[in-house]
Parts: C-alpha cells; structure tokens; sequence
C-alpha cells in the first residue's frame, strides 16, 4: 500500500472511530441520573471505541476520533452539554496514553505473533483507561466546583468515579477483544495500518533487503 492510500485509508477510519463512538456513546449508553442535582452519570463503551481507534490508528487519530464523537454526543445532550470541552481533552488524552504505550514502545503494528500483540494492546488499554480512571473524576470535580460550585462537585464526584471505574473495566474488555479479534483479518488483507515506529521499521527492513 502506497503512503497516499495509507493516508486516505487512516482519515476515513478516523472517521469512522467518531461515528462509531458516538452511535455507542448516544444510543448504547446507561444514564444515570444523581439524586438532588440535574447532572447525571453513565456507563457506556464509548471509551472502547477511542482506545480501539488508539490502537488500529495510532494515539492522536484515534483519539481524536473518540474525542470528536464523544464531544458531539455531549454537544447534543442537555444533561452532557457543560461536559463537552472536559470530553473533549479527556478522551483525546487516552487516545495519546493508549497510542505511545501500543506504537512508540509496543511497536504493535509490527508484532508478528499473537500473544506480544494482545500483551501490548492489553497494557496500552490499561494505560489508556487508567489515566482516564484517575482524571475524569478529578477533572470533572475541578471543571465541576468552577462552573456549578462545591456542593455540586461533590454531590457528583462518588458516582463519577464509581461509573469511570465500571467503564475502564468494561471498555478494556471490549476493546482489547475486539482488536485481537480483527487484527488478524486485517493483517492479511493488507489494511492494518502501520504506525509510529512501525513504520521506521519496516523501512529499514525494506532497505536492508534492497541493499
């Protein structure tokens, strides 16, 4: 595959990560409304779509994708509306966590065995969705005691980081499946991207072979 046709072929899943992630985040999603305030909460796996863009992609696409999708998805909901530039950040942020453990370290478009591609797909999910484990409840408390005050900030940070917590576990599952499961299909037909450093390997192995 040309670079011009690896570039075409990169845009058009990023995106498809930000339509997939929306349909997930908007139509899939459990909302939980918090007693005594307007605000509400939810379990959802549009998470899983941004660390699989991460993966297949590489951190800044995929991420952006997610973030572009989840951000929409707040956009259109009353009730998410004031979250939407913390989604935004956030889950363009476990794009990049997820993309530098899976390609800069893991070179995970490159492994050629199974086992080393789901170990690296596994801690770059982990990684990913630890980060936003840890920052959505602490962002979201900050963001929260700005725009609506303390009572409200702390009427919602329990439930935020009982619900972050389920999503992380969720989303890791699926999305580490998912991956490994397409993976191979993709491998073979000569459509899994190559990213980061994938790409200077394969060029010098390129090279070696030409020399």
């Amino acid at each position: 595959m040309n670079r011009k046709n690896s570039t075409s072929q990169k845009i058009a899943l990023t995106g498809l990560i930000a339509a997939l992630s929306y349909v997930v985040f908007t139509f899939l999603q459990i909302k939980i409304m918090i007693p005594g305030s307007e605000s509400a909460t939810s379990i959802h796996l549009g998470n899983a779509v941004c660390v699989l863009g991460a993966l297949l992609l590489g951190g800044p696409l995929g991420g952006a994708g997610g973030a572009v999708g989840m951000t929409i998805g707040d956009l259109l909901d009353p009730v998410y509306i004031l979250s939407a530039p913390k989604t935004f950040i956030l889950k363009f942020c476990i794009g990049l966590v997820t993309g530098c453990v899976a390609h800069r370290f893991g070179r995970l478009s490159a492994c050629k065995d199974a086992g080393t591609a789901f170990k690296w797909s596994l801690a770059a999910a982990v990684c990913g969705l630890g980060f936003n484990m840890v920052f959505d409840p602490l962002f979201g408390y900050c963001y929260k005691l700005v725009i609506l005050g303390r009572p409200m900030a702390e009427l919602t940070l329990l439930p935020d980081i009982a619900a972050t917590t389920v999503n992380a576990v969720t989303s890791t599952i699926v999305s580490v499946a998912v991956y490994n499961a397409v993976r191979p299909a993709l491998k073979k037909a000569g459509m899994l991207p190559a990213v980061g450093r994938s790409i200077e390997r394969g060029i010098s192995e390129h090279t070696k072979s030409a020399v």
